[in-house]
């Protein structure tokens, strides 16, 4: 599977967290960011959840206020993606506890942690919860 990008948004259009797996400059990640987060929020709640744009093809979905958004290459799975993002979620749920927008915003660093152990180079290499969550209980337990 490749993934070439992850962002987290809110209902209002603002970016919490992005993630790239391919060299964009800033101004490219900017501007790509602002099409399709436009694109992703003005869907209604009966339009799928997939969206192709330039040469990407976005799998996102709502969760309480946020949106989370991946871009996948045209040729990639996205009920598999669809799967991908339902497992972040849980994860960060079973971590923080029912995750909100502001644990993403004051705990940054533990949610990219988290996204590292489970994609690298743009493809999922984890999908297990205990080991995804291992780390990141280690280094909380020597802090």
């Amino acid at each position: 599977m490749t993934i070439r990008f992850v962002l987290f948004v809110n209902k209002q259009g603002q970016t919490r967290l992005a993630q790239y797996y391919e060299h964009l400059s800033i101004d490219e990640r900017r501007a790509l960011e602002g099409e399709i987060v436009r694109k992703c929020l003005a869907r209604t709640d009966q339009q799928c959840s997939f969206v192709e744009h330039r040469n990407y093809k976005v799998v996102y979905r709502r969760y309480a206020s946020l949106f989370f958004l991946v871009g996948i290459d045209n040729d990639e799975n996205e009920l598999a993606i669809l799967e991908f993002i339902h497992l972040l979620v849980e994860t960060m749920d079973r971590h923080f506890g029912n995750v909100c927008e502001l644990d993403i915003m004051f705990h940054l660093e533990k949610v990219h942690f988290m996204l590292e152990e489970m994609v690298m180079n743009g493809c999922i290499v984890e999908t297990s919860k205990q080991n995804i969550l291992a780390p990141i209980q280690l280094m909380e337990k020597t802090s």
